[in-house]
């Protein structure tokens, strides 16, 4: 029996005035999952962190947090998140324990819990030695997101939602705030909101991705490659003629398509490929194939996956064609004399 799901989403909806920020927005997160909440700014990620952490009310729809319902009980969904929103604001006079035994106190944490509950967060979040007692004016962008994620975790919540946790860090505080948040896998259901799409990639189990309010795909990596890229793609390099590459690729019935092509440096030819066949067997017959060409020299072949970035376009470009076909068309006008 599958229990039951940490975050339940149904048809929520947001409108600011003629704007609508979420447009009937359904997700499930199941207990332990990682997931990433992916869209460009203005997408809507903020504002459905904010709805379901109680701090915003929806428009309509319904959020529950394990099994609680957010609009009626805002008081109890607090204790049962940690949420770190974007550009965590923070207070820059106070020292890094001072203001994480402050918030342990405004979270409710007992007294004779307090001091062990604040050692715990900062050893989590690898603070107790090198920032316990700096100012928080004082750190850099990196040590700052890790006060945060301290912070959410206070009072053991059962949900952590984090908005934009690596924005702004530079490639060392971005592998650091990963490995914190590969540490909390199992342990805490996480939702962690970004546009940046390698992050997501990599940080995360499953993926919801979401456009104009609207959520567009939703899956695992592997899945939303199969869904809306499909096929066996593979990165060739070659001298000579492009177009002899595909005619002998049809001529052997690979069905073949080019994605991309670019030139390179003395006459090399990068071009990325969509082939049928058996992807176990694949690669060997096409070598040989292009091998026995004369119009052009294969110089490599490898196998390729379409990256995150190429899933949300594609997922993004699909809901786009599908909302304009949806729309009703204006009647044609009617030219003729009466």
């Amino acid at each position: 029996m599958n229990p039951s799901p940490s975050i339940r989403v149904e048809n929520l909806s947001r409108q600011y005035g003629a704007l609508t920020a979420l447009h009937n927005v359904s997700f499930t997160v199941n207990p332990g999952e990682i997931v990433g909440f992916l869209g460009p700014n203005g997408a809507g990620k903020s504002t459905t962190l904010r709805i379901l952490s109680g701090i915003m009310p929806a428009s309509s729809g319904s959020a529950w947090i394990s099994g609680v319902c957010v609009a009626q009980n805002p008081h109890e969904i607090k204790r049962k998140i940690g949420y770190m929103p974007e550009n965590n604001p923070l207070p820059d006079d106070m020292r890094v324990v001072e203001y994480l035994r402050f918030r342990a106190r405004l979270k409710k944490v007992p007294s004779n819990q307090l001091r062990v509950t604040v050692e715990e967060v900062m050893e989590i979040c690898d603070l107790t030695r090198t920032a316990r007692r700096k100012i928080i004016g004082t750190l850099s962008k990196g040590f700052r997101q890790r006060v945060g994620i301290a912070d959410a975790l206070l009072g053991q919540p059962e949900i952590i939602l984090m908005d934009e946790p690596t924005i702004g860090l530079d490639p060392h505080q971005i592998q650091g705030i990963r490995q914190l948040i590969d540490n909390l896998r199992g342990k805490l259901t996480v939702v962690l909101s970004s546009h940046i799409l390698p992050e997501i990639e990599r940080s995360c189990d499953r993926v919801i991705i979401i456009n104009r309010g609207r959520i567009v795909a939703s899956g695992t990596s592997d899945t939303l490659r199969q869904e809306f890229l499909p096929g066996n793609r593979f990165s060739l390099e070659i001298t000579g003629d492009p177009l002899a590459l595909l005619q002998q690729l049809k001529l052997a019935a690979f069905e073949p398509e080019i994605i991309s092509q670019k030139a390179g440096s003395n006459g090399l030819y990068h071009i990325s490929v969509r082939a049928a066949g058996d992807p176990n067997t694949l690669g060997t017959q096409l070598i040989q194939t292009l091998c026995r060409a004369d119009r052009f020299v294969l110089h490599a072949l490898a196998p390729s996956k379409p990256n995150l970035e190429e899933i949300f376009l594609a997922a993004t470009k699909r809901s786009w064609e599908e909302n304009n076909d949806s729309k009703p068309r204006p009647a044609k006008a009617n030219t003729s004399a009466s």
